[in-house]
């Protein structure tokens, strides 16, 4: 069987859906031909912990571990947090107000720690893994990020040995859509871009996980790109029930940064609150994950905190049944001037739990045009008022008439992982191959 090293920061006893990508891959690589050999960080500092993860990971699989340092202490210290504070994405939420510590930490890890804040992590990993290849050949390196330490490593590595390389990329590097978000010099900008296109030169082979991030990928020169998008993995889903509950309940699972905020529609909830004594009686919203202060101060603005469940961080399991327990799905995409291209791994998750989604953003964006196309809800902007009540009547109506309790009928074969390996698999055999060509 081939042997293909995968480079990740993130994996189990990791929770969130980051995780999931290489996870999923490794799970099911074996049976396209290539064994997984995993690469990752000893004692991370990890935003979750799901113990839960560990069922798909294969008896047999080799997993080599670097100890890595990370500075989110020293961020407590200096912020006051609690030690085991989740503080991994100071970017997108807050708990509060951002004082002057927060601003200065933001600065400082933007400018100092590059690529992103496991970066001290990269030259002990090069050094371990140019020992390991010397003596453990593999056929090929395949490299996930963010964090984009993972693609600096692979870099590396492709640069020192050779090896074919696929480097995939969850989110973009320079590009992605909270980029902006990074207090940056014109220094730390450029030399963000130089490792960039030193990755686009050394890899064999990149994948991204939606048609818009493909192009643009494209645009400041990455080559032999592919889309290979997220996924939803049969076996998770294949004893999931239904619950039906007397409350018409309203969910959105992961990270509820800033500039995610649903404001119109937590305006539209609490007019037919006002509107209806049915719906006030019925309504309930669930909130799994983190969730910036801005969020709650507009869900107080609007006297909601009574309708709202803060369920906090929670296991895979139960997200999977908050999910398949749910009347409506939010999908809410970042507000960002280059969110098109953004496709969150949950709308997968979503499609396979088979409820009703509200997408809110991009309306001609990637995620929208998936929405539409497997005909799973509803998609429109932030601000519109109008179509987010219609929509949100339409699905307490068939809340109340019991429709709403059956499962949407959409064909998401393509997206299932066994299938999204396979074409992983494919690439390793092409660059692969490629290069014994090369060597002949």
């Amino acid at each position: 069987m081939k042997k293909v090293l995968i480079i990740s920061y993130y994996w189990p006893p990791c929770g969130g859906i980051g995780v999931l990508r290489c996870l999923k891959f490794a799970k099911y690589l074996r049976q396209f031909g290539w064994e997984p050999i995993i690469f990752t960080a000893d004692n991370a500092d990890y935003p979750s912990i799901d113990k839960t993860n560990y069922k798909d990971i294969h008896p047999e699989t080799v997993i080599l571990r670097q100890k890595i340092w990370e500075p989110y202490n020293i961020y407590r210290t200096i912020t006051g947090k609690e030690k085991n504070a989740n503080v991994n994405n100071v970017f997108y939420t807050k708990e509060e107000k951002a004082g002057l510590a927060h601003k200065l930490s933001v600065w400082i890890r933007s400018n100092f720690f590059i690529p992103d804040a496991r970066c001290f992590w990269i030259n002990p990993s090069v050094k371990y893994l140019t020992n390991y290849l010397e003596k453990n050949p593999v056929d090929a390196i395949f490299s996930n990020g963010p964090p984009h330490s993972n693609t600096r490593i692979a870099t590396i590595i492709k640069q020192k040995t050779g090896i074919p390389w696929l480097a995939d990329f969850q989110d973009p590097w320079t590009q992605i859509d909270y980029f902006s978000l990074l207090s940056l010099t014109n220094s730390g900008l450029k030399k963000h871009q130089k490792l960039e296109q030193e990755a686009f030169a050394a890899a064999d082979k990149t994948t991204i996980v939606s048609p818009t991030w493909k192009e643009e990928l494209e645009s400041i020169g990455a080559k032999n790109v592919s889309v290979i998008p997220w996924g939803y993995d049969p076996d998770d889903y294949a004893h999931l029930l239904h619950n039906p509950s007397d409350k018409f309940v309203i969910s959105h699972l992961g990270i509820l940064g800033y500039d995610r905020n649903p404001d119109t529609l937590f305006k539209v909830v609490s007019q037919l609150i006002d509107a209806n004594p049915e719906f006030k009686q019925k309504v309930k919203i669930t909130l799994a994950g983190q969730v910036d202060y801005s969020v709650s101060e507009v869900i107080r603005s609007y006297d909601l905190e009574n309708y709202v469940e803060m369920a906090g961080n929670i296991d895979r399991q139960s997200a999977l049944q908050v999910m398949k327990d749910s009347n409506l799905l939010l999908l809410l995409l970042n507000k960002q001037s280059n969110a098109k291209g953004r496709i969150p791994g949950k709308l997968f998750e979503y499609l396979a739990v088979k409820r009703p989604i509200l997408c809110m953003g991009d309306t001609e964006g990637d995620s929208a045009d998936i929405v539409i196309k497997s005909k799973s809800g509803y998609v429109t902007s932030y601000t519109d008022e109008k179509e987010i009540s219609n929509c949100i009547i339409q699905e307490f109506s068939d809340f109340l008439s019991g429709k709403n309790q059956e499962n949407i009928a959409s064909d998401i074969k393509e997206y299932s992982i066994v299938s999204i390996t396979n074409s992983v698999a494919t690439y390793l055999d092409e660059i692969r191959s490629n290069r014994k060509q090369t060597i002949i």
